[in-house]
């Protein structure tokens, strides 16, 4: 029996659990994942497209599908959390790993689109770290 995992969003209004069975882990550098998270890079794990059970909040999920590309995002419509979604073509429940609340068995296997990576990402990644804000 596989382990389970449990995730939710930052409020907590929506929670799931899915089976820690990982098809993927990725790190994506794309432009499109860097503008949907703020961020660097998205951290989306691929598990089977019916590998998620619901526990609560259901009703306060807002989904996104870019009308002309092949991206899409699902968030809390609360706290703006992201959540696990079925991608365009149904072939995987993509999981945004900062949903979830024990890490997968699996480690990330790829940073994809490198080639569009952050410009300030590898400074930053050298910059000085601090456990809280700096003074």
């Amino acid at each position: 029996m596989a382990k389970i995992l449990n995730g939710e969003c930052l409020c907590g209004t929506v929670s799931f659990s899915l089976e820690d069975s990982v098809k993927a882990f990725y790190f994506c550098h794309c432009k499109q994942c860097q503008q949907l998270t703020g961020s660097a890079f998205a951290s989306n794990i691929m598990t089977q497209p019916d590998n998620i059970k619901w526990l609560t909040g259901m009703d306060n999920i807002v989904n996104y599908a870019h009308p002309s590309r092949d991206f899409s995002k699902s968030f809390c419509q609360t706290c703006g959390s992201a959540l696990p979604f079925v991608n365009k073509s149904k072939t995987s429940l993509i999981v945004p790993a900062g949903s979830l609340k024990e890490a997968p068995t699996t480690a990330p296997h790829s940073n994809i689109f490198s080639s569009e990576e952050a410009c300030w990402l590898e400074t930053g990644l050298k910059a000085k770290k601090f456990s809280d804000f700096p003074d």
